[in-house]
């Protein structure tokens, strides 16, 4: 055998990736990482958020209905927390969150391909709804734990296989999910993490489903209810890959939002994906367990419509799935590499990586991809339609 593929070989090189990893979050100093911490927010993009003025802002904090925002040595303000921004939104009765009939809102964003920016999208999707306001919970099914990473964590490090969703999976006894929610750096948005052990509930879950136990593909769905009454959007990150575990995902969510770029393979695999979700869908209908979509929206990732090949198939796109398409096209950008590369986000880059007009240009399209889904979400709550309604959005 190759002692390059040796047992021992491909252990010592799980060890050092994992002294890389280690390396990336510390900022290659060798220490422990430094505690992160969300964005700060100006005056001008508060009181946007808010949906206040300026001026309301500063005479609450007059009269003391709201305390008076940190200023630097100069007097100048230091930007508002997003906890501040939320504590402003309960004083003026500008919270978005669902009210008591609109159910949550459960979104898998999916496809049975890699590469095709799932992780990517389910973890900006999570961030713009929480500075939005909304209560949000992330759940990282997949055992790479690639969202579990964008939030700062080493998932073989940091996760231990207590932290995920396996012993809920695994123990039918367990009535709730709420062990494994763990706050984030965001205010209002949780995460369930996800770690290589997680790999351990495909198989164990294949097993029993085959020896006649299909209820076990509900175990996520009991699992989200159990924790559904403190949030208004569930996001689920699943396997980019067709096992138990992606069945319980589509058995869980009410509503789908599938990556796809404007590639020959990847457009090939998702017409592959899409025969496969027909399938899917059929044979659990046929063993109780059926498949309720309110929604689902089909998005193009990682384009570059510089290139010719892209942008005929994005027209190709548009052509066949219509509406289902979302207007939004989400670019391929430096500045999302630039961001994952520091285990984060590019909503939490305090200043550009690399030029000022690639990260507005980027910033434009996650913000108009969520936008849209936003609006998906709202339109699914009946209070909100309503508004929506009255606002002629709809």
């Amino acid at each position: 055998m190759d002692k390059s593929a040796s047992i021992d070989a491909i252990a010592s090189l799980y060890t050092r990736s994992l002294d890389v990893l280690t390396s990336l979050r510390s900022g290659g100093a060798g220490e422990p990482p430094p505690a992160r911490s969300a964005p700060r927010f100006s005056i001008t993009r508060t009181a946007e958020l808010a949906g206040r003025t300026q001026a309301a802002i500063r005479d609450a904090e007059k009269d003391g209905r709201l305390p008076t925002v940190e200023r630097t040595a100069s007097g100048r303000r230091i930007g508002y927390s997003l906890a501040e921004i939320n504590q402003m939104r309960a004083v003026f009765a500008t919270r978005p969150w669902r009210d008591a009939r609109d159910p949550v809102s459960v979104i898998a964003v999916q496809n049975f391909k890699g590469g095709v920016g799932k992780s990517t999208v389910s973890t900006h999707l999570a961030q713009y709804l929480a500075i939005k306001g909304y209560r949000v919970c992330l759940i990282d099914c997949d055992s790479q734990g690639s969202s579990t990473t964008m939030f700062g964590y080493v998932p073989d490090l940091d996760i231990a296989e207590d932290d995920t969703l396996y012993p809920f999976i695994r123990n039918a006894e367990m009535r709730s999910l709420a062990y494994a929610v763990r706050e984030t750096h965001w205010d209002g948005l949780y995460l369930v993490p996800a770690n290589l052990k997680l790999y351990s509930a495909e198989y164990e879950l294949a097993a029993r489903v085959a020896r006649a136990e299909p209820a076990l593909l509900n175990r996520l769905s009991e699992g989200i209810a159990s924790i559904a009454e403190h949030f208004d959007v569930i996001i689920l990150d699943p396997p980019p890959a067709l096992g138990t575990i992606s069945l319980s995902v589509m058995r869980a969510a009410n509503a789908l939002l599938v990556p796809i770029p404007p590639t020959v393979v990847d457009f090939t695999s998702t017409t592959s994906f899409l025969a496969m979700l027909y399938e899917t869908m059929g044979a659990l209908q046929e063993r109780g367990l059926p498949v309720d979509l309110r929604w689902m929206r089909l998005l193009a990732t990682r384009a570059d419509e510089q290139k010719s090949m892209q942008r005929e198939l994005l027209g190709l796109m548009r052509t066949l799935f219509g509406d289902l398409l979302l207007r939004t096209v989400l670019k391929d950008s430096a500045e999302i590499d630039n961001a994952s590369a520091r285990l984060m986000t590019v909503y939490e880059l305090e200043q550009p990586v690399t030029s000022r007009e690639t990260y507005q240009r980027c910033l434009t399209y996650l913000n108009g991809v969520n936008a849209e889904v936003e609006t998906q979400i709202r339109l699914t709550w009946p209070s909100h339609a309503e508004r929506l309604r009255g606002e002629g959005v709809i």
